[in-house]
């Protein structure tokens, strides 16, 4: 065997390992929550001594920031997709068409979609290496309203309070420097608006208020996108 041969089948082998380590964390998020996630529970079943985990993830702090980027690119992943299968559809038909996607897909991982979205973990800090990919849901929603304004098909929301506007100035030169101020807070404030309905609709909070809730998530997803100022 070459070394070349066996330094691919060393890096086959340590991602199957990976995989393994990580879909196993993933089960005792569902079982336990990741408060409770145990470096040597997921050792423990997977009939590896803790040492031989440490080589792949020193601390459950890493191994947390690698399930946290794998959901918040899953998740980018399915939007952007979904953004793409729009394009031809005009700003309102592909914001919408995302906003379902980010709903289908917390509801094919509830327990992924509450490591990202749901409650702190106890004693966690995320680095910053979770930046890039927890923006990719946002900067598709930034890209549909960016075009939105280019194409002239944007309403710009009302007029700023004073006390508001040094906040909005500030958020748009982060985020969105070539819209306008008011349609950056009006975003930011849609967005958490959407993450709210979903985070509603799968942690109970709808139970025995809305039945139909595709229908009525889909009726808010378009109040939320002529908040922002589609048409």
């Amino acid at each position: 065997m070459s070394s070349r041969t066996a330094q691919g089948a060393r890096a086959r082998a340590r991602m199957e390992v990976t995989a393994a380590i990580k879909d196993e964390a993933r089960r005792q998020l569902a079982a336990e929550g990741a408060a409770k996630l145990s470096l040597r529970a997921v050792a423990r079943e997977l009939g590896m001594v803790s040492s031989a985990l440490y080589r792949y993830f020193p601390s459950r702090d890493d191994l947390l920031t690698a399930l946290i980027i794998d959901a918040y690119n899953s998740i980018g992943e399915r939007a952007e997709a979904a953004h793409d299968k729009a394009a031809d559809a005009g700003p309102l038909g592909r914001w919408t068409a995302v906003a379902e996607a980010v709903r289908n897909w917390a509801l094919r991982h509830p327990h992924e979609y509450a490591l990202i979205y749901g409650s702190p973990v106890p004693g966690y800090t995320a680095p910053d290496t979770t930046v890039p990919p927890a923006s990719r849901v946002g900067l598709v929603f930034i890209g549909i309203v960016r075009a939105a304004h280019q194409g002239r098909d944007l309403t710009e929301p009302p007029s700023l309070p004073a006390d508001l506007r040094p906040e909005a100035e500030r958020m748009a030169a982060d985020l969105a420097p070539d819209l306008p101020p008011a349609t950056v807070a009006a975003l930011i404030a849609v967005w958490a608006e959407l993450f709210g309905l979903v985070g509603f609709e799968l942690f109970g909070q709808f139970h025995r208020v809305v039945e139909d809730r595709e229908t009525f998530f889909r009726h808010a997803v378009t109040r939320l996108a002529q908040d922002v100022g589609l048409r």
